[in-house]
């Protein structure tokens, strides 16, 4: 997984200006291998289609994958016939590194690709592109698990595709519902900043794309589409599925370790109504709130196993106290990634040590609870004193998350010069 910072923040999202002469709006990419037999009926009617229905100039590129046959000869008659094809040719194979090659050299403001066997209905193509040339969103696929999908196809991939979408969901967290249909499109501006940070060269390439996409808060659009499978396709499902398997395990501990450098992109634009200024409203009060709720009784499961381990040991003031830190330490890393959304390893330090001060608070509580209980009794039962602990901790961790909301991860402006990677 690439860890080099991004070539820059994007700018709000604004309808696409009228382009100069020449320059087409839509660059539609057909990555092929040794498809000498269906290129040119599927680029004719491709360009039909467009040229039919599409309100702005377009350009068809045809990516070849270092072919042997005479893919290359039947692109470059198409790019000689007709002025909106072109022809580019890689001499390495590789779905993912044709469609980073063409997409970053290409002018267009809106990217799009589709798999030569046009599975997909091209009357979907539009509602496609349309949220990215309107500004409305940054990315776009095509979805056939949609309740309104029309989907023909074998039982076999039926099953592998929904189990791939299921492990994406449980294992990266993914909330888009096709990551495997050959139809997508991207802005221009947004392809630039996220493509230096896709590693994959294959199939799995647009799927590691959309997972950092939405990790990075961008919006994708979903357009339900009719598709019928292809039964000639020469993709081999078995290690096409196992080289994806190993891309979720690459992206998934590139995510759980925050080696990416997803932070300047949380707040790309300046339209989110979620940075709006409000008065009387809080700014993410509620997700911290939540955050908070189950990472503090998370710490407290944890501090009252480690106490009851600990007790054993020594005597209880001792073990409040170790039981405490060692909560307290994991609380502060806790709460610094899931409740305040602080990424990468700027300024942790910091919040350890303030962190500290704040477990120095909640030791006062708990150790002036756990004292004035054993004044009252010389000997007080063990479940006395998990209760006394548990709402002395009550009260400790509310003033912990006014304290850490306030002093220890503020709410600040995001800032582009913020290299602590703290932003939120």
């Amino acid at each position: 997984m690439r860890t080099d910072s991004s070539p820059g923040t994007l700018p709000a999202r604004e309808h696409l200006p009228a382009v100069t002469a020449g320059t087409p709006v839509l660059d539609v990419v057909i990555p092929v291998y040794n498809e000498e037999k269906d290129l040119r009926p599927c680029v004719l009617r491709l360009y039909e289609h467009l040229a039919r229905t599409f309100p702005y100039p377009f350009r068809i590129t045809v990516a070849d994958n270092a072919s042997t046959d005479s893919t290359p000869q039947v692109a470059g008659l198409l790019a000689d016939r007709i002025p909106e094809v072109r022809s580019v040719r890689l001499e390495r194979k590789g779905r993912g590194r044709a469609l980073r090659a063409v997409w970053s050299a290409s002018e267009a403001p809106v990217l799009a690709y589709m798999d030569v066997d046009l599975s997909t209905d091209l009357n979907a193509l539009l509602p496609l592109v349309a949220p990215l040339i309107s500004g409305h969103s940054d990315l776009a696929i095509g979805s056939r698990l949609s309740r309104s999908s029309r989907v023909v196809r074998g039982a076999k991939r039926e099953f592998i595709s929904r189990s791939y979408n299921l492990i994406l969901r449980g294992s990266l967290q993914a909330r888009f519902s096709d990551a495997q249909c050959g139809f997508k499109a991207i802005r221009r501006d947004v392809a630039r900043v996220l493509l230096p940070l896709v590693e994959d060269t294959g199939w799995f390439f647009d799927t590691e794309l959309l997972v950092l996409a939405e990790r990075a808060g961008l919006r994708i659009h979903e357009v339900p589409v009719d598709w019928v499978d292809d039964p000639d396709s020469t993709v081999h499902i078995v290690r096409t599925a196992t080289d994806d398997l190993k891309g979720v395990l690459r992206v998934g501990k590139a995510l759980a370790t925050g080696s990416l450098p997803l932070d300047r992109l949380t707040r790309p634009f300046g339209d989110d109504p979620r940075d709006r200024e409000l008065p009387d409203v809080p700014r993410g009060l509620a997700r911290q709130l939540l955050g908070f709720c189950v990472v503090g009784g998370l710490s407290t499961l944890l501090y009252l196993l480690l106490y009851t381990g600990f007790r054993a040991f020594t005597g209880s003031q001792l073990a409040n106290a170790l039981a405490l830190l060692l909560s307290a330490v994991a609380n502060t890393a806790a709460n610094r990634r899931l409740t305040f959304g602080v990424r990468g390893r700027g300024g942790a330090v910091r919040h350890q040590a303030q962190g500290l001060v704040v477990f120095g608070i909640g030791l006062a509580l708990t150790s002036g609870s756990l004292a004035a209980l054993n004044a009252a009794g010389s000997d007080p039962a063990h479940s006395t004193e998990l209760a006394v602990l548990i709402a002395a901790n009550l009260a400790a961790t509310v003033l912990r998350f006014l304290l850490f909301r306030a002093w220890v991860f503020p709410d600040r402006p995001y800032s582009t010069d913020d290299h602590q990677g703290e932003t939120r």
